[in-house]
């Protein structure tokens, strides 16, 4: 096994590139490298895209246009961990736009049906408290949320 971590790949019906480019526009620390189209031989028409191995965040994925026979679904999310209420803003406005959807407690789904987690960093360590009173009053706090406001978190976790 090699030493240098794992490349996620994520099925998309078609829409890999498409995809790609988008997850590179949202976050820093990102790039598009080799694209792989069909060859004359398919199994898809000769020249469209295959695959596309793209950065986002620092993180390796391939996209992979494998059909419609696999979608995604909340099983399996990307968990951003914010710094603070502006990078909250940012993932949370970006990652729904042109057709995603805005769930509960700090979840989404962007337009390709991926699922995401935008958690601030603080949030972690309020649940996380020793103290079980001001831990539950952060979660259930958190839990009436759709995108999550830090300050509003931080008033429960305080028992304002």
């Amino acid at each position: 096994m090699t030493t240098d971590g794992f490349t996620t790949c994520l099925w998309f019906d078609g829409q890999a590139e498409e995809a790609a480019n988008f997850y590179v526009s949202v976050f820093g620390n990102s790039g598009v490298g080799r694209i792989v189209r069909h060859p004359e031989a398919g199994p898809g028409p000769a020249g469209t895209v295959l695959t596309v191995e793209f950065t986002a965040n620092g993180q390796r994925f391939v996209a992979l246009n494998g059909g419609p026979e696999f979608t995604f679904n909340e099983a399996v999310s990307f968990q951003i961990d914010c710094a603070d209420q502006a990078e909250v803003d940012h993932y949370w406005d970006r990652l729904v736009e042109g057709g995603g959807e805005h769930g509960p407690c700090g979840w989404l789904k962007d337009r390709f049906g991926v699922s995401w987690q935008v958690t601030p960093r603080r949030l972690i360590e309020m649940v996380g408290d020793p103290d079980t009173e001001k831990a539950a009053r952060a979660m259930k706090a958190m839990m009436s949320m759709g995108k999550l406001d830090v300050a509003a978190l931080e008033k429960a976790y305080a028992g304002e």
